[in-house]
């Protein structure tokens, strides 16, 4: 087997082995320039080539080198992203290639299990994922969905409640400030950087593969959620709500839309994504739709002669900033400010 480095983004030897493998959007080009539009990362791959020089495996990856260290991740601030090879053995050449550069790799695995069974690797923390399998008719859907879901459909379109796709970026900036608003207050955490969201904007539904879908309610905005498209799935990216517009029951209005407008499209599963194992909350409202729940395994090969205290040490500093700057005496200008400066360090 022959490991080769290339270059994910335009090197068509990706392209082909994404579309000939069971891949998730996290593996295509478009979320890969994201990724190093947004943060200036070194965003790379791995590919195992056959006799005649055609993908069969493949890794893509970020190096990071700041006040965190040096470190491989595959991917960051990717719900998951799954090795794409078949057997050990093609993960383990793949994984032998990145650690050799004598610093931490950090895995997201959630479909393919094989990176598990690697003893190099730690698991360090899970995360819960739930998807939606569209492949049943509509109305099947309705019948299985949970009762509190049927009532807040129903309650937010006797109040009025409009579910459209959102026009411009413009728009785009309302549920930038939204998501801003969600983070803050509800979870205490940072947002992504807004040219983050640009991004997505750009690579994918300014290309016709994603949408954002707004709730709207007396022609003011009050939710929104970021869908993106990849092969036959539909990604729910992205959700975020006004807390005075909850009472119109918008989050639940704009998740039936999607699994309607997956099934007009012709998608066979609705990802929902990764929720955090305490995000309770987020949890109980994709439990009221999900049709499957699994989890998402966070992996960390550390190599010897490396310092994973002052790692830790930073990482705490990181979270005490964040405990900082979402308080609720802070302008959102400032916490706005803030994810720009320190996101890239969460990865």
């Amino acid at each position: 087997m022959r490991v080769v480095p290339i270059d994910p983004v335009v090197d068509p030897c990706w392209q082909r082995l994404v579309d000939r493998r069971e891949s998730s959007v996290f593996h295509s080009p478009a979320w890969l320039n994201v990724l190093a539009r947004t943060y200036g990362f070194e965003v790379g791959a791995l590919v195992l080539l056959d006799a005649d020089g055609g993908p069969t495996a493949g890794l893509p990856f970020c190096r990071m080198d700041d006040v965190l260290g040096k470190r491989i991740a595959a991917l960051p601030f990717s719900d998951y992203c799954d090795p794409l090879v078949g057997t050990r053995e093609e993960c383990d050449a793949l994984v032998d290639r990145l650690a050799d550069a004598g610093c931490p790799v950090i895995m997201r695995p959630l479909h393919n299990g094989v990176a598990l069974s690697d003893e190099r690797f730690v698991l360090t923390k899970q995360a819960r994922w739930h998807g939606i399998d569209l492949r049943p008719e509509l109305e099947n859907h309705w019948a299985r969905l949970h009762d509190s879901a049927k009532r807040a459909i129903h309650k937010a379109e006797r109040n009025g409640v409009v579910v459209r796709v959102a026009e411009n970026p413009g728009e785009l900036r309302t549920f930038f400030n939204l998501h801003l608003g969600v983070r803050k207050r509800k979870y205490r955490l940072l947002t992504q950087p807004y040219r983050f969201f640009e991004s997505i904007w750009d690579g994918f539904i300014a290309t016709g593969q994603g949408r954002l879908m707004l709730a709207t309610h007396d022609e003011q905005i009050i939710g929104g959620v970021l869908f993106l498209e990849w092969k036959h799935t539909l990604y729910y990216k992205f959700n975020a709500s006004t807390p005075a517009g909850l009472d119109h029951r918008p989050n639940d209005l704009l998740m039936w839309e999607g699994i309607k407008y997956g099934k007009q499209q012709g998608f066979i599963a609705l990802d929902l994504g990764l929720s955090d194992w305490d995000q309770e909350g987020l949890i109980r409202y994709k439990r009221k739709f999900a049709t499957e729940e699994q989890a998402i395994s966070f992996l960390r090969y550390t190599p010897d002669g490396t310092r994973p205290e002052a790692n830790g040490q930073a990482s705490a500093l990181f979270g005490q900033l964040t405990e900082l700057l979402t308080d609720e005496s802070v302008p959102d200008s400032v916490t706005a400010r803030a994810g720009e400066l320190l996101y890239r360090y969460f990865a």
